[in-house]
C-alpha cells in the first residue's frame, strides 16, 4: 500500500487544486490514489463516511458531496438548477441512477462543460439565481417546474411542490413556526403560467394538489390516495382538543365534522411507540374514529381508501353519484 505524506491540516476533506497550491502541495501528492478527482480542479479525500448507510441513503449522500464538490470550482456567473438545486433547498425527490450535478449559466451564455456534470442555459425569468448557505442556485420555485424535466410524477411533483410551499403556522408544538415558506403557492403559479417546461402539463396537473400544511411526503401520498378514490380532502395537521380545551394531537389528516382522522406512522413513531399508543387512545376516547396508516399499508392504497370510505360512511357522509 502507497503511503502518502499527509496533507496540511487547513485543507478540508475537499478542496480546490488552487486551494491545495497555496498550502503548497505539489502536483504529485495531488495525484495520490488516496484523494479522488471528481471534477477537474478538484480534489477530495477518500473517505468511509458513508458507511452504515443504506443504498439508497449512500446514493443521496453521494449526489450532495458531488455538488458540494463541484460547489468548490463555479465560475463566476455559474449556480445550480434542476434536481441539484432541489437537493439543495432540501426537497425530498425520488432516486435516480445519474448523479452528475446540473450546473447553468444565464443566457447568452454558454452553457457550462464539466466533466461529470451536466450544463444548461437559462433565461432570468426561468432561473431567478440565489444563493443557500453561500452556494449559487435557481430559485426554489423555478426549480420546482424544473423537476418536471426529470421525468417526475405528479404524485413526485405534489410532494416537492408540498415541501416548497409549507407555511410553518403557529400551533402547539410546531418547529419553526413563522419561517416563510421557500415558494408561495403565487410563485409557483407564476413560473407554471410562463409556459414552455419540459413537463408542463405534469406542472399544470400538480399545482392545485400542493397544500401549505403538508409535513411529509407519505403524509402527501396519503392524501392523493384518498382524494384519487373520490373522497373528500381532509384537513391536514389539525390541532385537537378534548372538551376541557387539553391538547389530545395534531392530526396528520382529519375530517372534524366526522371525527375521523387519518395518521401516517413513519420510522421516527418507532421510538415513541408508547407515547403514540396512549395518544391515539385519548382521541378514541374523545369519540374520533382513528385510521393507522403504516410503511407496509401505504403499499396497497386501494385498502387505505376502503378504510377511510368506511370510516366516513359510519359517520354520515354518503358519496355523491
Amino acid at each position: 500500500m502507497a503511503v502518502h505524506s499527509p496533507l496540511p491540516e487547513g485543507l478540508g476533506s475537499e478542496f480546490s487544486v488552487a486551494e491545495a497550491h497555496r498550502f503548497g502541495v505539489t502536483p504529485s501528492r495531488l495525484r495520490g490514489t488516496d484523494l479522488d478527482r471528481p471534477f477537474h480542479g478538484v480534489r477530495s479525500r477518500r473517505l468511509d463516511e458513508h458507511l452504515g448507510l443504506n443504498v439508497y441513503e449512500q446514493r443521496r449522500a453521494r449526489e450532495r458531496e458531488l455538488i458540494r464538490l463541484l460547489s468548490l470550482r463555479l465560475l463566476p456567473g455559474q449556480f445550480f438548477s434542476h434536481r441539484s438545486a432541489a437537493i439543495l433547498w432540501g426537497v425530498p425527490l425520488p432516486q435516480r441512477s445519474q448523479l452528475a450535478p446540473h450546473v447553468s449559466v444565464l443566457s447568452p451564455g454558454r452553457a457550462p462543460r464539466v466533466r461529470g456534470a451536466i450544463g444548461h442555459r437559462l433565461e432570468l425569468n426561468r432561473s431567478l439565481p440565489t444563493e443557500c448557505a453561500g452556494v449559487p442556485l435557481t430559485h426554489p420555485a423555478c426549480t420546482w417546474a424544473m423537476l418536471a424535466a426529470d421525468g417526475m410524477s405528479v404524485s413526485d411533483l405534489v410532494i416537492a411542490g408540498d415541501f416548497l410551499a409549507r407555511v410553518n403556522r403557529l400551533g402547539y408544538g410546531r418547529p419553526g413556526a413563522g419561517t416563510p415558506p421557500l415558494a408561495s403557492l403565487a410563485e409557483l403559479q407564476a413560473v407554471t403560467d410562463l409556459g414552455r417546461w419540459d413537463g408542463a402539463a405534469r406542472l399544470r396537473e400538480a399545482l392545485p394538489l400542493i397544500r401549505e400544511d403538508a409535513w411529509s411526503p407519505r403524509e402527501t401520498l396519503t392524501r392523493l390516495t384518498l382524494i384519487r378514490a373520490g373522497l373528500p380532502e381532509p384537513a391536514l395537521n389539525l390541532d385537537v382538543f378534548d372538551t376541557d380545551g387539553t391538547f389530545l394531537a395534531c392530526l396528520d389528516m382529519a375530517y372534524e365534522q366526522f371525527l375521523v382522522g387519518v395518521e401516517y406512522h413513519g420510522v421516527q413513531h418507532a421510538d415513541r411507540y408508547s407515547q403514540d399508543v396512549e395518544r391515539l387512545a385519548g382521541l378514541r376516547d374523545a369519540g374520533w374514529t382513528m385510521i393507522e396508516v403504516t410503511r407496509s399499508l401505504a403499499g396497497r392504497p386501494w385498502v387505505v381508501a376502503a378504510r377511510v370510505e368506511r370510516a366516513l360512511t359510519e359517520r354520515g357522509w354518503e358519496r355523491q353519484s
